[in-house]
């Protein structure tokens, strides 16, 4: 738990990208590294904290679609049916959902601003939501910039650019098909958020000095009073 500090500047990071890209791995290295200068961090995970609905979500998702529970390994593969499945309906379904999961967003970033954390990592952020929809129609655009717009935006946004061959072998729990769609789709998305960082697949090592490096950096260049500006534009 952080220690309220009235005037405690907060930075939002979050991490978005393909299943099986690494982020799990990079936010606990980042947690970790930030902590052991003595700072606070914040964790908040978008599906637990941030997402409504989501038993109704999950039991639906499953009654219909015939999906398997849980979370694929490399010893247990699944094989799930959610947001793999893009029908227009279900197009539609989403839309509906991403604006409770907006509202919801801005609530929440709302209570992190004040939370007392030096550093408020985000594990997915609406961008993820997003990327399932069709970005090659004018609707599904319209409708992104909408959200982006409604949305805060944190300081830094990260992309976890992923082989989606290798990501599968990680996280087996979507066709390989369907991950060179989804990589597709965030890779076009990350053109419509201004600022979001595309971090190129490396090795994970590599990829936690790179984030390391860039945060810390951040936290010395940023202006004070810029910090804690996401909700006042």
């Amino acid at each position: 738990m952080c220690a309220i500090a009235e005037k405690r500047q907060v930075t939002l990071v979050s991490f978005s990208g393909i299943d099986g890209a690494g982020k799990s791995s990079q936010i606990e290295a980042l947690r970790g590294r930030i902590e052991e200068l003595g700072l606070c961090v914040s964790l908040i995970r978008f599906w637990d904290d941030v997402a409504r609905l989501t038993r109704m979500r999950e039991t639906t998702g499953h009654t219909l679609f015939r999906g398997d529970r849980g979370i694929g390994t490399p010893d247990a593969p699944i094989v799930r049916r959610d947001k793999n499945v893009r029908s227009w309906w279900m197009t539609c379904v989403r839309m509906g959902l991403y604006i409770l999961d907006a509202i919801s967003l801005r609530n929440v970033v709302k209570k992190a601003l004040r939370s007392g954390a030096d550093l408020v990592i985000f594990d997915r952020y609406i961008y993820d939501e997003l990327a399932n929809l069709t970005l090659h129609t004018a609707a599904a655009r319209f409708y992104i910039g909408l959200v982006i717009k409604f949305v805060p935006k944190p300081h830094v946004s990260y992309l976890l650019d992923a082989d989606p061959v290798q990501a599968f072998a990680r996280k087996p729990e979507y066709p390989v098909d369907f991950l060179f769609k989804s990589r597709a789709s965030y890779l076009a998305l990350s053109k419509l958020i201004d600022g979001m960082i595309v971090v190129p697949p490396m090795p994970t090592r590599e990829t936690e000095q790179e984030i390391s490096k860039h945060v810390m950096g951040y936290f010395r260049a940023a202006p004070i009073s810029g910090r804690s500006s996401v909700l006042t534009r």
